[in-house]
């Protein structure tokens, strides 16, 4: 299991799927939701698989989560931030006509 250094860091906190969950100052979005005990960060579009992170780096981008608003970003390269608002995604994007 994913867990955070012994170390203390300033506590804020960020919403995810509606939910309130604890984040440290300078984590990551990925590190925080895997430390809350979140393994599901979104669903393939064909197969409705769950997927989370697995590089930790950007690579494989089955860290895909919704950040205040804006889809398709990668949990593990964006830092969390007081109040940021957090959506895991399901199945295929729509196409906004």
């Amino acid at each position: 299991m994913f867990r955070r250094r012994p170390e203390a860091a300033p506590t804020l906190t960020i919403r995810v799927d509606g939910r309130e969950m604890p984040a440290r100052a300078g984590e990551s979005v990925a590190a925080a939701m895997l430390a809350a005990g979140l393994a599901r960060f979104r669903d393939t579009a064909v197969s409705g698989a769950a997927r989370g992170p697995l590089c930790m780096m950007g690579v494989c981008f089955d860290c895909l989560v919704t950040i205040d608003g804006v889809a398709g970003r990668q949990a593990c390269l964006a830092t969390v931030r007081e109040g940021m608002t957090v959506e895991t995604q399901g199945g295929a994007r729509r196409l906004v006509r």
